[in-house]
């Protein structure tokens, strides 16, 4: 087998220097063929072109194949960079529609404040939103209005659409609201069209339910829960919400506040309370009845 071997290379070997030989003969040739600046040698080099290029188009295609996929990787590239320009380009305009999203909104809640009516006889101070304490124990917010604008104490809140809370806490600059939904909130409702007087008790839930109810028979889904007045805490006639049957069976209410965009708040000037402080102030002393002069009797003038 070694043998063999030495034979075949003894073969190969100077084949492959001919060819080679050969090849490096060729080429020069060609280049200098293409390299002679002679109207003859121009015509014979149109002669060859002529007669073989027609001929290697089997070849060519390979060649065509390779430019027409770099030419498309070229074309693939750029229609990728034009891609990610146009992702950048959403991104930007998401930004911008969510932020003309809270534009609107804005502008829809400023627009219900103005159109909220109320009673003539109640003035009202809007404040903005500053901070949302909101927590399972306890729901409020912080309002950049305070004493120095004459906040006071058990004032209500809308936000254009329904009752928020109350005020309780006041500061110089700020005061705190209470929400409805908060478990110390209390309070007394009319629920329409049926009249009926009830409590509504926050639970930190976002639908709190409704207690102390006279006739539940009477009350439905879907019934308009308003401000009863009851106490002189709230004035009456504020829009709260409407009854829904929670999941377990009780009666709720469905806020008209959107307590989840809590932006701007109105705080509805109410009416002072004559505070008691002793309890015989609580029945005041009755009028003095006018009394009727008594005529001189008859033995008064004689004596």
């Amino acid at each position: 087998m070694a043998r063999d071997t030495s034979k075949r290379d003894d073969y190969v070997r100077p084949i492959r220097r001919l060819l080679i030989g050969l090849l490096v003969i060729v080429l020069f040739g060609v280049f200098l063929l293409w390299r002679i600046d002679s109207p003859r040698v121009e015509r014979l080099r149109a002669n060859l072109v002529d007669q073989i290029v027609p001929n290697f188009e089997w070849a060519m295609a390979p060649v065509t194949a390779t430019a027409n996929i770099v030419a498309d990787f070229r074309s693939y590239r750029k229609i990728y960079e034009q891609n990610q320009e146009l992702r950048r380009e959403l991104r930007q305009m998401q930004a911008w529609k969510e932020a003309a999203l809270q534009l609107e909104q804005k502008n829809a809640k400023l627009l219900d404040l103005n159109k909220v009516r109320l009673d003539p006889k109640l003035t009202f101070v809007t404040g903005v939103v500053l901070a949302d304490s909101g927590s399972p124990f306890r729901q409020s917010v912080l309002l950049n209005i305070g004493a120095r604008d004459g906040i006071q104490d058990g004032w209500a809140t809308t936000d254009g659409l329904g009752l928020v809370g109350r005020i309780s806490g006041v500061g110089d600059r700020t005061a705190r609201v209470i929400l409805l939904t908060d478990s110390n909130s209390r309070l007394p409702v009319t629920i329409q069209p049926s009249g009926q007087r009830a409590i509504l008790a926050g639970d930190n839930s976002p639908a709190p339910p409704v207690e102390f109810l006279e006739d539940p028979d009477l009350v439905r889904p879907g019934d308009r829960v308003v401000s009863s007045g009851d106490g002189g805490v709230f004035p009456a006639g504020l829009l709260i919400g409407q009854v829904a049957q929670g999941p377990d069976r009780r009666l709720r209410v469905r806020l008209s506040a959107d307590y989840e965009r809590l932006e701007f708040l109105r705080v509805l000037r109410s009416r002072s309370i004559e505070v008691i402080d002793e309890p015989g102030h609580l029945i005041g002393p009755l009028p003095a009845r006018p009394t009727a002069e008594v005529a001189p009797t008859q033995e008064a003038t004689d004596g």
